[in-house]
């Protein structure tokens, strides 16, 4: 990983918007740093931030996956002949964008063994990661798939709750995984969708920060619906605001 490279990576239980979230992040840095060199990486085998950010993958990481597969099994016979073809491949499957590139990780594993490829292709992605300023990591998947399928180390590990006591209560356990399985160097709650923003009378729940608490928005649940991208949202869109809140808080963007 780069020295200044900083990654962001998204957890929490699903239905609390950590896809648009994730998404809204790429567009606030796309915004604030134009001249960076963005990297958005969907690790939801539903690839819904494509459609969020308005991208078609051609390939995903699993696909490549098994192409690799193949291969070893065929005419590439050791490690770096492996590292190479997964680097090409995996370059080759990267879209890119006005202002970022993304690349999707695709299903969870299927039957059989993949470890091997796995170590290869994370390899390649830790090497892929030193040519971005920034990667955001839209962890749908879970935690634990950010860790064995994408990256060991984040720079910045943002949780994702609804208001609900059910959701908040189980950011302590979400962040003791994140303890055991994730190396990071902040961490950050944003409470999303919340109906009643001055009841959360806490600067932490559960042992992490709160960067922000954000109202339902009806503007973007109006574009979700009408299938627009995040870049189609106005600028002072209630999730955008509170995006750009969470990013000053957590010292990814200046103030």
């Amino acid at each position: 990983m780069g020295e200044k490279t900083k990654i962001i990576a998204l957890t929490g239980k699903g239905g609390v918007g950590k896809t648009s979230l994730s998404a809204c992040i790429v567009r606030v840095l796309t915004d604030v740093y134009p001249d960076s060199k963005i990297l958005a990486i969907d690790a939801d085998p539903a690839v819904g931030l494509s459609v969020a950010l308005g991208v078609r993958p051609e390939l995903t990481l699993d696909e490549i996956r098994k192409k690799v597969a193949e291969d070893v099994t065929g005419k590439l016979r050791d490690t770096q002949d492996i590292l190479a073809e997964a680097k090409f491949q995996l370059y080759e499957t990267m879209v890119e964008k006005d202002g970022f590139a993304f690349l999707a990780i695709g299903r969870p594993e299927a039957a059989g063994c993949y470890c091997a490829i796995n170590t290869y292709l994370r390899k390649v992605i830790e090497m892929l990661v030193d040519d971005f300023d920034y990667v955001v990591i839209d962890g749908e998947a879970g935690i634990e798939q950010i860790n064995r399928r994408v990256l060991e180390k984040v720079t910045h590990l943002i949780c994702v709750s609804d208001q609900s006591r059910k959701g908040l209560q189980i950011i302590e356990t979400i962040k003791n995984v994140a303890d055991d399985l994730v190396m990071y160097d902040k961490i950050g709650l944003i409470i999303n969708r919340a109906p009643l923003p001055d009841k959360v009378d806490s600067d932490s729940i559960g042992g992490v920060p709160v960067v922000a608490v954000i109202k339902p928005d009806d503007v973007m649940t109006e574009n979700d619906i009408e299938g627009n991208s995040v870049f189609k949202l106005p600028e002072d869109s209630l999730i955008l605001e509170g995006v750009r809140n969470a990013l000053r808080n957590m010292d990814v963007i200046d103030q």
